[in-house]
């Protein structure tokens, strides 16, 4: 069965296409349209998709109505995945999407989905709870992070690796102690131990382990080396 998806786009053009381009696969089906922020937010509580897609400025300020429904389909639709397009970098956005976890939400750039492909995969990943980040917005992000991109995470131990990339998956401190078989408290200093060398002593606990995920990203797609040190429970 096609995936449920409604979508949030006040250009009607623009509108148009992503409807044509997600109509070319047999996996995706775009039962309602919007205009603005109220008629999207009225239309997934009409249709129930399994993901919204939506533009990240919509009427009526043409803000950031995007990243308000995308919250607000957390609390009333928990199991909704959102994917938000925009035309803007701004790190502060994506730390906004993913506030309350990255789990069932995607922030792509429009320019990258002229062909589709891009967006249908963002689609499918939320849908089944994973998180996408444009890696346009990974580069102005670690940018931001003094160009440390390769080499940001060569001073993790082993252990710490492992943590990390349960972190990338949106999971509590909890959820990484079943999975690694580890105690809560030694999961909490392995996590602070990482916010401590990635240098993100200073941000919320939310926007550091947002920050954290896309470090890892980052040095995933320019690899020189990493990991380092002896593992430690």
């Amino acid at each position: 069965m096609a995936m449920r998806v409604v979508l949030g786009e006040d250009h009607y053009l623009v509108s148009e296409g992503i409807t044509r381009l997600l109509a070319r696969g047999p996996d995706v089906a775009v039962v309602a349209r919007a205009r603005t922020r109220e008629q999207l937010m009225r239309a997934i509580d009409a249709h129930r998709p399994d993901v919204v897609v939506t533009d990240i400025r919509m009427p009526p300020a043409q803000t950031d109505e995007g990243l308000q429904v995308a919250a607000w389909a957390r609390q009333r639709h928990p199991r909704m995945g959102v994917v938000v397009l925009s035309q803007y970098l701004e790190p502060e956005y994506v730390l906004a999407l993913f506030e309350a976890g990255s789990r069932g939400r995607a922030y792509l750039v429009k320019d990258r989905v002229h062909d589709g492909a891009d967006l249908a995969h963002a689609i499918e990943t939320v849908h089944a709870g994973g998180s996408v980040v444009d890696p346009q917005v990974i580069d102005a992000m670690m940018d931001a992070q003094d160009h440390k991109r390769s080499s940001i995470l060569d001073g993790l131990t082993p252990r710490e690796h492992e943590v990390l990339a349960e972190i990338a998956q949106g999971k509590s401190n909890a959820a990484i102690a079943t999975s690694l078989v580890l105690t809560k408290r030694a999961v909490e200093k392995h996590v602070n131990a990482i916010f401590w060398k990635l240098g993100l002593n200073d941000s919320r606990d939310i926007s550091r382990r947002v920050m954290a995920t896309l470090m890892m990203l980052s040095a995933s797609r320019h690899p020189s080396g990493a990991g380092g040190g002896s593992p430690a429970d």
